[in-house]
């Protein structure tokens, strides 16, 4: 295989490896093997999911969108926030773009290192979810927001088991066979959340989790605990922003907003998958 020139990037504490991919050099039937073997952690690059950016005949750009266990999944916040701020510095997009992914197209603004994103409109919200609770849990609520979230309230958050819980839920019959990823979140003052996530796909509690925070904060404001904008701390440190339009349990307008980062640029070969 020939070296695959590739960025690795940050949004927020999400890692990713963003390849642009329009030549069409990687095969769609290599994809999910590709990113398997190349998102290990100490064996390769290692990051949360990979991004590969392709031709699009009605946007800007199409991407597709893997977890780093090599499924493909439909959405990714932060992922869409790297692309962006990677696309506009390739010169693929100017500072203002639509791009295509499974979960509809979705709309970006770059400025500098901070990029928002508008993302499609949530789906199948339920409050008050019947599950049987764990221990320091306060409530279960659920969203789609391009992806399935399930969203816990919890009483302290610093020293929740979020792993061994998250793994619980997420593969929990309540939502199978998709599965979902699991939030932890606290309210922390007027209009702001704190939050912790374990990712489907990822297997593991990440430092950071756009769909996630977006969750979060539709279903604080489904129970009129905040309103837009809402500020969410991830588990990483950063701040996301979360903007949106809301009519009883209908949101539109879903905006997240956050800080990107470029780690390196550099090749990828095959011994390292």
């Amino acid at each position: 295989m020939e070296a695959i020139e590739f960025w690795k990037m940050s949004g927020s504490g999400n890692d990713f490896i963003v390849v642009d991919n329009r030549d069409g050099v990687i095969q769609e039937k290599e994809m999910g093997r590709l990113v398997e073997r190349a998102c290990r952690r100490r064996k390769s690059v290692g990051a949360d999911g990979m991004i590969f950016v392709v031709k699009s005949e009605k946007y800007d750009f199409a991407w597709r969108f893997f977890n780093a266990d090599g499924g493909e999944v439909d959405m990714c916040g932060n992922g869409g926030r790297c692309v962006s701020r990677f696309a506009f510095l390739k010169g693929i997009a100017g500072r203002k773009m639509t791009f295509s992914t499974m979960a509809g197209p979705v709309s970006a603004e770059v400025n500098g290192r901070i990029v928002k994103i508008l993302m499609p409109a949530p789906t199948g919200l339920k409050l008050d979810v019947d599950l049987e609770f764990l221990k320091g849990w306060k409530s279960c609520d659920f969203i789609n927001t391009g992806v399935p979230h399930t969203v816990l309230s919890v009483e302290d958050l610093t020293n929740h088991p979020v792993t061994e819980q998250g793994r619980i839920v997420r593969f929990h019959n309540r939502f199978a066979p998709e599965g979902t990823n699991v939030n932890f979140v606290m309210k922390t003052g007027l209009n702001e959340l704190a939050i912790r996530t374990y990712e489907r796909g990822v297997e593991d509690e990440t430092l950071a989790c756009g769909t996630g925070a977006i969750a979060s904060a539709l279903v604080a404001s489904a129970k009129e605990m905040v309103q837009s904008p809402v500020k969410v701390k991830t588990r990483g440190g950063d701040e996301l922003t979360i903007y949106f339009s809301r009519k009883g349990d209908s949101f539109d307008q879903v905006w997240l907003e956050g800080n990107t980062s470029i780690i390196y640029t550099a090749s990828l070969h095959d011994e390292a998958l």
